[in-house]
């Protein structure tokens, strides 16, 4: 049952034999099932029908509207408390079959409704949306609890849990058990009535409070914006940046005008190629002040109530703060543990900022521009360096970055590494326009394996950042049922009928998010809470991070990297200069995102102290030593991650976490044969892609590597190892 990581990350806006047990693709009884929609509703609202069509079903995007979802909500909540309730009064023993299977089945319907409420919240949130967002949210989460906190349930829960290792069941089974018993001590099922309603009454806070606070940066994103009147002031911009900013001016009716959109795919273009300093003040300005200007939409109020409110809940669960709570079931275990990681890069990475911004600092100075390098002069700055040191020019990459050419390399990879092939199809509804949609199958035997939908461009009401997410995970406890994976992105849409280039930082994303997505689409288990990415928050960035490693590979860049008019493939000495600056600008990178991990961190550590967010950024970025030029990556009160769900709360580490496996398990491909021996990538698939969270994730990475990983790796793929070059 994955329905505790559906209330907790999404509200606010993620082959074993049996030897005895339940048997996967054994029926359940049907009583263990949600009631069956009366087909008059299900006529009424498709949100209410079974999934049709071909791939096993499929969601009907094309008949959904706005309206339909606060009634299929409201329903498939009351059917599903109401199966889970059937469970819990069962006068039959508790075994695995008719409690911790039985949730499994019971929560289907709810999970794949709330699926599609998740593509509207985040790629369709328009004012109407956002009032649905508003009502359902304290509904979503006094939903959740009332499953949880079940006495009933939870005491047959329990008897199951404490005889797991006693009734025959296979390793997985035993897996499940210990999630799902694991999710629901959390969640409060062992505290007093009091405690429980308490706790359920932060939860239904903090839901709205997640959706206010996600709506307020959207609205500041769409709301506050650079509006440019004459061509003069666009000197040095590329012409996809121009093009996409005339667009964006004629959609807000401002047309001979151009619009430089308050997203990150804009803002950065922007502050690294625009020679209008006062322009790039102006933008950066915006960007990062996003929730923290004052008026109806700023976030400083709300993150302070989150922060009490979770430290409170944290207690009231026998953790001392949120972090310890939230980190108890991670790889780390222990926010000492994450902290001493992100300490232990923090002053190399420090240091580096320093020679990098001296070496900017030459350059401004030899221009006699008579300036010191501010924030909004950074990136602007730092390509002057990358071409002086490396005479690489990321504008000269970007004719060879083709969208779509990088899509097929993405392909490729897959079908090099594991075997899959990508087939386009048109017989599947989608839910806007610039959504395109691919089978996956088995190159060798041509066996369906799921669909991948693609959602490339930034526009209104879509949220910005880059996710992949699942409409229907893989499992076959029942029967089998195939995934369906989809990555969005927010890359600028190009002039209509040319190609879409784009910058390697954007072609990076492409690839790790694809990394996600071949985490869905891989996964073999049979029970769908412990299917693809349902496992810890710093291991599920493995497979993404990882996947990026591929894009620079001469196999790829050889094939894919075709420049948009010649046709020609990237020159290899321009392969050469990118592997060569590999490490530049490292120290830009790991302290923006350090920084914001240390203050995600610290934030949840401060317990019930009543926290002013602006300021404790600005004093404990002062205590670490922030150079005065970087700021960090999200910024308080925009900061998504933590502050739009407890997903990340006390969890942004987990990247730089899931980088050291990163980094260790890529050079387990160099120590054999290369980027593509087929040996290492099978045990990457088997231990690590395919088997969900069905092993502990110390040991599935074990069993691929053959031992733990160090933090060696990592500092030499950053270049900050002894003796490496910048």
């Amino acid at each position: 049952m994955h329905l505790r990581l559906i209330i907790c990350t999404a509200v606010a806006v993620g082959a074993l034999a049996s030897c005895g047990g339940s048997k996967p693709g054994a029926p359940l009884a049907t009583a263990m099932k949600p009631p069956p929609t009366a087909p008059s509703s299900a006529a009424l609202n498709p949100l209410l029908a079974d999934w049709t069509g071909p791939y096993g079903g499929v969601p009907a995007f094309d008949q959904v509207q706005v309206e339909h979802f606060k009634p299929a909500l409201d329903q498939v909540m009351t059917a599903t408390v109401a199966a889970a309730k059937t469970i819990a009064n069962a006068a039959e023993p508790a075994t695995f079959d008719n409690t911790i299977a039985a949730l499994e089945s019971a929560t289907r319907s709810f999970d794949r409704l709330h699926s599609i409420f998740n593509v509207w919240s985040g790629g369709l949130n328009t004012e109407a949306f956002q009032q649905v967002e508003r009502d359902m949210a304290p509904k979503l989460a006094a939903f959740g609890d009332e499953i949880h906190q079940n006495a009933a349930l939870f005491a047959r829960i329990e008897a199951v849990y404490r005889q797991r290792n006693q009734t025959g069941l296979s390793a997985e089974q035993q897996r499940l058990v210990w999630k799902v018993h694991n999710d629901f001590v959390r969640a409060g099922a062992k505290l007093s009535v009091s405690a429980k309603q308490r706790v359920g009454a932060i939860n239904q806070q903090l839901a709205a409070l997640f959706t206010q606070f996600s709506q307020n940066v959207l609205a500041d994103e769409n709301e506050r914006f650079l509006v440019i009147d004459s061509e003069e002031a666009l000197v040095g911009l590329p012409r996809s940046l121009r093009d996409a900013a005339r667009a964006a001016a004629e959609s807000k009716t401002m047309a001979g005008k151009w619009v430089i959109a308050n997203t990150r795919s804009s803002v950065e273009v922007f502050l690294t190629t625009s020679q209008r300093r006062d322009l790039r003040e102006q933008v950066w300005r915006a960007f990062v002040d996003r929730g923290d200007h004052g008026g109806p939409q700023d976030n400083n109020s709300i993150v302070t109530q989150i922060l009490r409110l979770r430290a409170e809940r944290a207690k009231l669960l026998g953790y001392p703060t949120h972090a310890h709570l939230r980190l108890d079931d991670t790889m780390a275990k222990t926010p000492e543990r994450a902290m001493a990681l992100l300490e232990a890069v923090w002053a190399p990475a420090v240091a580096r900022v320093a020679e990098e911004v001296a070496d900017m600092q030459a350059i401004a100075d030899v221009e006699q521009a008579g300036i010191r390098i501010e924030p909004w002069d950074y990136r602007f700055y730092a390509e002057k360096v990358r071409k002086q040191k490396f005479d690489l020019d990321h504008e000269l990459l970007k004719p060879y970055l083709q969208l779509a050419k990088l899509r097929e390399g993405m392909f490729w990879v897959a079908g090099e590494l594991f075997g899959l092939a990508f087939r386009p199809v048109t017989d599947v509804p989608v839910f806007h326009p610039d959504v395109r949609v691919w089978e996956v199958v088995d190159k060798a035997t041509g066996a369906h394996r799921g669909l991948w939908y693609f959602d490339p461009y930034a526009r209104p009401a879509k949220q910005s950042g880059a996710w992949m997410s699942a409409y229907r995970v893989q499992e076959r406890f029942e029967s089998e049922v195939t995934p369906l994976v989809s990555n969005n992105c927010n890359f600028i849409p190009g002039t209509p009928g040319e190609p879409v280039l784009v910058s390697w930082d954007d072609a990076t994303t492409l690839f790790h998010e694809f990394g996600h997505g071949l985490h869905g689409l891989l996964s073999d288990v049979s029970y769908p809470s412990l299917a693809g990415t349902a496992v810890c928050r710093d291991y599920v960035e493995l497979p993404s991070q990882l996947l990026e490693h591929w894009l620079s590979t001469p196999e790829v860049l050889q094939r894919f990297a075709i420049h948009y008019q010649t046709g020609a493939p990237i020159p290899k000495e321009l392969v050469e200069r990118i592997k060569r600056a590999s490490t530049f600008n490292q120290g830009f990178s790991m302290v923006e995102y350090v920084s914001g991990a240390l203050v995600d961190m610290k934030l949840h550590l401060a317990g019930d102290e009543t926290i002013d967010p602006d300021e404790f950024e600005r004093t404990t970025l002062a205590a670490l030593g922030m150079p005065r030029e970087i700021v960090m990556r999200h910024r308080t009160p925009q900061f998504l991650h933590i502050f739009a769900g407890d997903s990340y709360s006390a969890g942004y580490y987990s990247y730089l976490w899931a980088d050291v496996l990163t980094a260790d398990g890529f050079e387990a491909f160099g120590e054999a044969g290369g980027p593509y021996d087929p040996e290492v990538a099978e045990r990457l698939r088997t231990h690590i892609l395919s088997a969900g969270n069905t092993v502990d994730p110390a040991t599935g990475y074990r069993r691929f590597r053959g031992r733990d990983a160090t933090i060696d790796a990592l500092l030499r793929k950053r270049g900050f190892a002894a003796g490496a070059k910048r």
